[in-house]
């Protein structure tokens, strides 16, 4: 069961003919989460064929506009659709005041509950666990509180050896759980069938970390360590690093320091002003430090 990330916008600002600002899909272990919501999410999530049913989680890292305006119009589309199953928004604090005000005002009803979960924290908290799943906040420094997201595939259990487990006919199916869950096997005579030897190593979890609007910030190093896949923003080419700090930005080297310093597996770059017609250049600047560095591709899949 693969981890597929599709970039749905990946402009800063505003939305562009060509570009859209940022927002992202991504389906980990059949979970479909939804990471920020800029204006015209909804048809760039009609663009890529994506299930509206199946998103029940949305993360916004913070409350500007190229990151949220996009959210009431896709919950007034849920209702519309016939949604009635609850959807679970997580953001910092005032996102329910924003959104509830729009509802209010312009008399949108929903046949469905909006689980708020507020953030105000400025330290690193898991906010969503399933069996399969973790989430971890990403503190950032922005104009605004902002966080990005760190999603974990959890460990995942081990194979059946099918080929050594028909060797022994005392092993029926009700034991394959256990085994696969890593326990030894007994046989009637006492015998113990080792696990390591019943199966086989699992595929690796994956992890992918999205560090939205920020400066440049080493504390987030020990958070997004060895991940599998980094996004992060990179606004500005390096020779407008004093704009950067000033708006809150990074720049391409700076993204890259970052991957590089946290030993990622690939970075993909993203939130690009919109003074940059070519935008290879980030990835010329980039990969001076960090060579496994990618452009995004608006609609593209691409498996984690």
């Amino acid at each position: 069961m693969s981890t597929y990330l599709t970039i749905l916008g990946f402009n800063s600002a505003i939305p562009t003919i060509n570009s859209s600002p940022t927002a992202q899909l991504l389906e980990m272990e059949e979970r479909h989460f939804l990471i920020d919501c800029g204006e015209g999410t909804q048809v760039q999530l009609r663009k890529a064929k994506a299930r509206f049913s199946k998103i029940n989680h949305i993360f916004i890292s913070h409350l500007h506009g190229d990151h949220c305006f996009g959210l009431p119009g896709l919950i007034a589309s849920f209702r519309l659709l016939g949604r009635d199953t609850p959807l679970h928004v997580y953001g910092p604090k005032g996102i329910k005041k924003m959104l509830e005000t729009i509802f209010t005002i312009t008399e949108t009803h929903r046949g469905f509950e909006v689980v708020y979960h507020e953030l105000d924290k400025d330290y690193s908290e898991k906010i969503y666990e399933d069996n399969r799943v973790e989430v971890y906040t990403i503190p950032l420094d922005h104009r605004i509180y902002c966080n990005g997201y760190l999603f974990k595939e959890k460990p995942k259990d081990r194979h059946l050896n099918m080929k050594e487990i028909a060797k022994y006919s005392e092993i029926e199916t009700c034991d394959y759980h256990n085994i696969k869950a890593g326990k030894d096997v007994v046989l009637s005579d006492g015998y113990v069938l080792k696990n390591e030897v019943l199966t086989l190593d699992p595929v690796p979890p994956v992890s992918y970390a999205f560090c939205s609007d920020t400066r440049y910030l080493e504390t987030v190093l020990p958070i997004i360590k060895n991940v599998t896949v980094l996004y992060h923003e990179s606004t500005f080419l390096h020779d407008l690093k004093e704009m950067a700090d000033y708006t809150g930005h990074s720049t391409a080297l700076e993204a890259a320091m970052i991957a590089q310093k946290a030993e990622v597996g690939k970075l993909i770059l993203g939130h690009f002003s919109n003074r940059y017609a070519d935008l290879t250049v980030f990835t010329d600047e980039a990969r001076n430090v960090f060579p496994n560095t990618f452009l995004p591709k608006a609609l593209e899949s691409v498996k984690i």
